[in-house]
């Protein structure tokens, strides 16, 4: 089975602005993200983006713009990400059970990468990024500056601390 290492998309892999990305001019990848993304690669991780995008459902932007920031994302981390899944639902709109807090994003990845999820890890910044790895049995790592209780695992400020978390406590 493989390891992986889940990942949030906005405030973990590019710059959180407060408001929906979805034009690439606004799409910044976070320092450090892309050699991050080697190191965990170089050790046997898949890596594999997990990440809500609500703007679609409520007619902010279309799905094109999400590929597209998703393709700037792959060019400028050198293609290291091995899927990109989103929910494109907000619960006002229509429900999805793909959608996080849900778990059926991470479900349709671990079924079609035979991921085992007691050697995987979820990186996001938000608590509802944590409870479906959790549910799963994925160990967390929350991004956040703040000292909030969380179903984390850890809890650190960047990605780069992230992945070093992982890569120590990895024993393969």
């Amino acid at each position: 089975m493989n390891k992986c290492v889940f990942l949030d998309r906005d405030g973990v892999l590019n710059v959180e602005r407060g408001e929906y990305t979805y034009k690439t001019s606004d799409f910044v990848v976070e320092i450090g993200v892309a050699e991050s993304l080697n190191k965990l690669k170089a050790a046997g991780f898949l890596l594999i983006v997990i990440t809500n995008q609500a703007g679609i459902a409520k007619g902010l932007y279309e799905k094109e713009d999400v590929l597209k920031c998703h393709q700037k994302l792959q060019s400028e981390t050198g293609n290291q990400i091995d899927a990109l899944y989103y929910s494109p639902y907000h619960p006002l709109q229509t429900e999805s059970l793909t959608r996080k807090p849900d778990s059926l994003m991470f479900e349709k990845a671990i079924a079609k990468f035979n991921i085992d999820p007691a050697q995987s890890w979820m990186i996001g910044d938000k608590e509802r990024d944590i409870v479906p790895a959790n549910k799963l049995g994925i160990q967390g790592i929350l991004i956040s500056d703040l000292n909030d209780e969380s179903l984390a695992t850890a809890i650190c400020s960047t990605l780069p601390e992230a992945a070093e978390i992982i890569l120590n406590s990895d024993q393969s």
